[in-house]
């Protein structure tokens, strides 16, 4: 990575900066192989900087980073489960009825037949075009609403977890390109008696995944309760909003103004799964971000929460080391 330059562009045409000052820095931050031009080219993630050398409003990054390198001795794994929908150019699902509508949910969960699942060619080169780039890709499957998708991804340490969903993402954006279709991270694509979109977050430290971890996962629990509102102003990129179309407490969600937890229930704020209440350690879910969150945002808002120990609305601004 420390063979790649830093590079600019003219922040003015993407409103991150005035047509007087305009150019922004990018900085590499990690490096992935490209899926597209294939060896030995290169696709690289940067960090954007003002012309100050300060982190532009829009780079989530910075902070999040920050508050990783903190708390890395309790060493957080993440997963997150990146849901999406294929629209066509119109704007209509993918595979969807012209004029009309699909069936009821019920048999597209993980789905196999043209008559139930809608693009798995689309999804199965995105798959295979993230394993060449080397994205911790972890697994995919057909959602609930016909056209809908996901994929996971991790299990990631700290910082990387962003990263390596940022890159999929874009690869997600550019494998659609070359298929005439349009993938969006909407939470409620769809009004009416359909799935939303979420972006469930699978989150663990150390001492949580050995033998007698339920006890942190619990603690680290009641402390995310007592911190509800903050985390849904940071789970979607519209301060709640977005997430309030989607947190009704139907369609598998919670409802977005309580907070809940519990075993195994997909109706919760944060579920514990099955197999970790029976094993006694392991990691929980927490289930309120959005489809279009910013996983930087997202897993620092956990950090801040559950390791340093942060409450109230505001958060806490830590020196550069």
């Amino acid at each position: 990575l420390a063979d790649v330059p830093e590079w600019n562009f003219d922040g003015s045409s993407t409103a991150q900066a005035e047509g007087s000052n305009s150019d922004m820095f990018l900085v590499p931050v990690r490096m992935f192989r490209d899926p597209f031009c294939l060896d030995p080219n290169k696709l690289v993630l940067c960090e954007v900087l003002k012309y100050n050398r300060k982190p532009a409003e829009t780079n989530l990054r910075h902070t999040c980073k920050k508050v990783m390198d903190l708390a890395k001795d309790s060493h957080p794994w993440f997963g997150m489960e990146q849901e999406y929908t294929l629209l066509g150019i119109n704007g209509h699902p993918y595979g969807w009825p012209d004029n009309g509508f699909p069936g009821p949910q019920g048999p597209y969960y993980c789905g196999v037949g043209a008559d139930k699942v809608y693009g798995r060619d689309i999804v199965e080169s995105h798959y295979k075009a993230c394993l060449y780039a080397g994205v911790k890709i972890c697994g995919t499957n057909a959602e609930v609403m016909p056209s809908q998708w996901e994929f996971q991804v991790g299990p990631c340490e700290g910082i990387e977890m962003g990263d390596h969903l940022w890159m999929a993402r874009f690869i997600l954006h550019r494998v659609c390109e070359d298929f005439g279709v349009v993938a969006t991270l909407d939470p409620k694509p769809m009004t009416g008696n359909w799935n939303g979109a979420g972006c469930h977050t699978n989150y663990s430290t150390e001492e949580m995944r050995r033998e007698g971890g339920l006890k942190h996962i619990e603690a680290a629990i009641e402390k995310l309760s007592k911190r509800h509102d903050y985390h849904i102003c940071v789970y979607d990129p519209r301060g709640g909003r977005d997430n309030s179309r989607r947190l009704t407490g139907h369609h598998e969600t919670s409802n977005i103004f309580e907070f809940s937890a519990g075993v195994a229930n997909r109706g919760a704020s944060i579920r514990i799964p099955r197999q970790v209440g029976q094993d006694g350690y392991g990691y929980f879910e927490d289930r309120r971000p959005a489809a279009n969150c910013d996983p930087y945002a997202v897993t620092e808002a956990i950090m801040r929460t559950t390791v340093l120990n942060e409450t109230g609305v505001e958060t806490k601004d830590y020196a550069d080391n």
